[in-house]
């Protein structure tokens, strides 16, 4: 059993170290065992925090020796996003001038977790400083593999932690998601990511003492990857919950009210009629069959709320931020990193202070529509990407790239705009490469989402952990 303890879910982990089946260090020295059997071939995991999880492994095992209670996720190992502090280690962003940012505390995501008895195993590769691109490629670590196959990226922002977890190398990843960040790298990685409602989890987005500008606080939520919907829900539980750290978190019970049966489920194979690729197509149909066999009531819709709108005021409203500050952040993203967002700068140009404010409202009105929308449909059922995983790089070496990028993801980008929350799920393999859907659901009944993901994988059944193919 312990050669194969990496293989087994967050929750069985941490169960075997409650009933003391294996030790947290047991649990620890596995998975490190793992990623030095597979991470050269695949560059996720990026500061290793080996000797340093050891103790933290010690300390569970001491405690359960002592009869103390232990946490949900007791010795559980976790990567956490180069982007996210983990206290007395480098935040280093994926960049040069971060390589020597060491953390002061835990970010709270991190914290919870650590609380819950969750042991951070290290950091995960991401682009540099979130904006070089949707490939996992960072100045100071590289690129990182996608496990099914090195010809199609892992995705991105957190394709670290998607490559980490669908190879074994830890259950859980802690990534952050803006746009699809999370949902993406689950979907291209095959295995299963949460964006919570804005609000849902605590967070600390700053680089230094100052707190980010408006569309960094509305629009960047942290979340986790694992490989099945049972781990998603476990993290759910513990990540959830206001916190002094973070004003915008709000005290939401965990489960909402029953809205008995059936649940309405509103299908959207093709958000704004821009076109679907065929596997994507048959993946949501797949997902819908499963939710009807659970007893969803599944219609087909022609679209949701205010898609273009959404996906204008988005471009303007984030591309007019990166402007304000975009001499002083160019140079620090190495080589190359400049291109994704100065491809997005000429594809929506920044706007002055009166057209950003008129955009506020644009985004308020939009989130009533989808409100509205979400009352007659508690869930939405639709593409993570409505193309195939891409070659790595595909969306900054030329314009033609970068717009076929940005169309295959706008359904995550637009319920990003709206804050609500989603599950991404993996739904099947396709020519070698793993397909999967996103549930999306009202504003904090992330309960929804997980409930009717939880569907789909009982019917399409679980596709990792797998070794690295070339």
């Amino acid at each position: 059993m312990h050669s194969a303890l990496w293989k087994l879910t967050a929750a069985a982990q941490a169960a075997a170290v409650r009933d003391g089946d294996v030790s947290a260090v047991e649990l620890v020295d596995a998975h490190l065992a793992r990623i030095g059997e597979v991470n050269p071939a695949v560059n996720a995991v990026t500061q290793l925090l080996a000797e340093r999880a050891r103790t933290e492994a010690a300390a569970v095992d001491r405690k359960r020796a002592d009869g103390a209670e232990l946490g949900p996720l007791a010795g559980v190992p976790f990567t956490v996003k180069e982007s996210t502090a983990i206290e007395g280690v480098p935040t280093t962003f994926g960049a040069e001038r971060f390589r020597g940012l060491v953390a002061r505390a835990d970010a709270p995501p991190v914290a919870r977790l650590r609380a819950a008895g969750g042991i951070p195993i290290g950091h995960s590769n991401m682009p540099t400083l979130i904006l070089a691109g949707v490939h996992t490629r960072s100045e100071l670590f590289g690129d990182t593999a996608n496990p099914w196959s090195g010809a199609v990226t892992p995705g991105g922002t957190s394709g670290g932690d998607g490559a980490a977890v669908a190879s074994g190398m830890a259950p859980l990843g802690l990534g952050n998601d803006s746009g699809g960040s999370v949902r993406i790298p689950a979907s291209f990685c095959g295995v299963a990511g949460l964006k919570p409602t804005y609000g849902r989890f605590a967070a600390d987005h700053r680089i230094g003492p100052d707190d980010p500008s408006l569309v960094a606080q509305l629009l960047v939520v942290d979340g986790p990857l694992a490989r099945t919907v049972g781990d998603l829900r476990l993290s759910y539980e513990v990540l959830a919950g206001a916190d002094p750290c973070d004003p915008r978190t709000v005290p939401v019970p965990l489960y909402g009210e029953s809205l008995g049966r059936p649940v309405k489920v509103a299908m959207v194979t093709d958000p704004g009629g821009r076109g679907v690729h065929p596997s994507v197509r048959e993946a949501v149909e797949s997902a819908a069959d499963a939710l009807r066999d659970a007893g969803y009531e599944v219609s087909e819709v022609a679209d949701v709320p205010r898609l273009d709108e959404a996906l204008e005021a988005y471009a303007r409203m984030t591309r007019t931020e990166f402007a304000t500050t975009w001499p002083v952040v160019k140079p620090l993203l190495g080589e190359g990193g400049h291109r994704y967002i100065e491809r997005g700068m000429a594809e929506a140009a920044p706007v002055g202070l009166t057209e950003y404010l008129r955009l506020t409202g644009v985004r308020m009105g939009i989130q009533r529509a989808w409100a509205q929308f979400l009352e007659e449909y508690p869930l939405v059922l639709g593409p993570v990407f409505t193309e195939p995983p891409f070659a790595p790089g595909e969306e900054v070496r030329d314009d033609e790239g970068y717009r076929r990028v940005q169309s295959a993801m706008r359904l995550c980008t637009a319920t990003s705009f709206v804050g609500v929350p989603a599950v991404a799920v993996p739904t099947g393999v396709v020519e070698g490469l793993p397909y999967g859907v996103q549930l999306i659901g009202r504003s904090y009944r992330e309960d929804l989402c997980l409930e009717a993901a939880e569907a789909v994988e009982r019917r399409l059944g679980v596709l990792t952990p797998i070794d690295p193919r070339p």
